[in-house]
């Protein structure tokens, strides 16, 4: 997932943290803006559910391909 979002935002993009957690934990945090959490939704995310989320904070891919 980390690739996808780094491959279409990456000129958007200062850095992306990927955090090992126990647990099952999984989430999607923006600035400070939490977009996903599987620990609230009891499920995780697919692709394309973090991209639109990030595509509505972000801006369309300046890539029309991407």
């Amino acid at each position: 997932m980390v690739q996808a979002i780094l491959s279409k935002y990456e000129h958007h993009i200062g850095d992306i943290t990927v955090t090992p957690s126990r647990g099952g934990v999984f989430e999607v945090i923006v600035g400070e803006e939490l977009i996903f959490s599987k620990k609230e939704l009891g499920r995780h995310a697919s692709i394309e559910e973090v991209m639109d989320s990030l595509a509505a904070i972000i801006g369309p891919s300046p890539d029309p391909e991407g």
